[in-house]
């Protein structure tokens, strides 16, 4: 037929039917359109506020913050979440820096091999894990993230108000990061001397996953944790 295809009436009703089906029931929309106009520019989208909330008046109330916001420093939709545990007004607080995949397997802030070793460095100071609250400087482990200045110091307000809430007796920062947030600098640079920080005795020292690594600074690490023993004069 002059080039043009014959249908037949079957197969015509299949592809009407194929279209139905796609959507594409309708030949032309009420309106017309210029196709030929060019597309307005969309608005560009403000990322979520990483502000911290700090108007939690319990540790029960923070607790449950921490566990639900998205509006928290490093969080994301692939980031995953571990939340604090231990008692209030615990004889000890460790902060550590953000949590490892081993941690996240273990479900806590210090976790796996590192988690035995912490039991043992508190074990060496008369203290059991039950009497200690284990915290992280962010609870989100989140590969390949880095974190800013903005976070860091977001982390830090949501750090200082987690310490006045759980009123520890001692609190000992394990690893670079808490340093650089809560003191303002290195860990290297804070080791071996005794800080206070919303009023609390403070040591830094290294992080056990570190000493897993580091065997020969465990003996730096057992001088931090006599410091951190020692009583106030």
């Amino acid at each position: 037929m002059d080039g043009v295809r014959e249908m037949s009436r079957a197969a015509a009703a299949e592809l009407l039917h194929w279209w139905v089906e796609a959507g594409v029931d309708v030949a032309v929309a009420e309106q017309p359109r210029d196709w030929l106009r060019p597309a307005l520019p969309s608005a560009p989208m403000s990322p979520p506020s990483n502000v911290a909330e700090l108007s939690h008046e319990t540790l029960g109330q923070l607790r449950d913050w921490l566990a639900s916001s998205a509006q928290l420093p490093l969080a994301s939709a692939t980031a995953r979440r571990i939340l604090p545990h231990g008692p209030e007004a615990a004889a000890v607080m460790l902060l550590s820096d953000a949590p490892a995949l081993e941690d996240f397997a273990s479900g806590q802030p210090i976790g796996g091999d590192a988690w035995a070793l912490a039991q043992k460095m508190l074990a060496a100071i008369g203290l059991g894990a039950d009497q200690a609250y284990s915290a992280s400087l962010s609870c989100f482990h989140a590969p390949g993230a880095r974190m800013s200045e903005a976070d860091r110091a977001a982390c830090a307000d949501i750090a200082r108000r987690h310490i006045a809430l759980v009123k520890p007796k001692r609190l000992l920062l394990l690893g670079d990061g808490p340093c650089r947030a809560l003191l303002g600098q290195p860990l290297l640079a804070v080791r071996g001397h005794v800080h206070r920080i919303e009023g609390i005795r403070t040591v830094a020292t290294f992080h056990p996953r570190w000493l897993l690594q580091r065997q020969a600074d465990k003996a730096k690490a057992w001088a931090d944790l006599l410091l951190l023993m020692e009583e106030d004069s």
